[in-house]
């Protein structure tokens, strides 16, 4: 059996599509917030979960927005994660009221250090593989655990032969 390369099992995003996804997101979460149905801030987790952030804190009119880096990635090789940047701790607290957001949860690692930061924050990825699942409360699109995303900060575009030649 021949094992595929990870983009032959690959779910390619596009701009307009995780556009469409973080305001599905965002639609999801409206009214959810714990102060009449609203949310104090939002909380990105850089980099992947800027763009559905700020999308998510658009359609939510949420003004305070914060950023936590958390690296455990090299590449495409999963690391052990640890913070290099905090939020506001002033501002987000234990981080009830705060909605935090990520493109994508893959086995869960990286928001397991986020939630231990801020554990009475509600936890929104657009992109969920089952192993992460557990660790957020709501998303919109499962893959399977083997499939991976190109996002398209990831992309350029180019040129592709036709299947029969030019």
């Amino acid at each position: 059996m021949i094992t595929p390369l990870p983009h032959e099992k690959g779910f390619h995003v596009s701009w307009d599509q995780l556009h469409r996804d973080a305001r599905a997101l965002a639609w999801r979460l409206d009214g959810h917030g714990p102060d009449d149905g609203a949310w104090r801030a939002v909380v990105a987790i850089t980099r992947g979960g800027m763009a559905p952030a700020m999308i998510v804190a658009r359609e939510l009119n949420v003004r305070t927005v914060d950023t936590i880096s958390v690296k455990s990635y090299d590449n495409q090789t999963q690391a052990e994660p640890r913070i290099i940047k905090f939020p506001d701790m002033e501002i987000v607290g234990d981080g009830t009221g705060v909605l935090i957001v990520d493109d994508l949860v893959d086995t869960g690692r990286t928001l397991e250090v986020v939630r231990a930061q801020m554990p009475g924050a509600h936890v929104a990825t657009v992109y969920a593989k089952p192993m992460g699942r557990p660790q957020v409360q709501t998303y919109i699109t499962e893959v399977s655990q083997d499939t991976w995303i190109f996002f398209p900060w990831d992309m350029a575009l180019q040129y592709v032969e036709p299947y029969r030649g030019a």
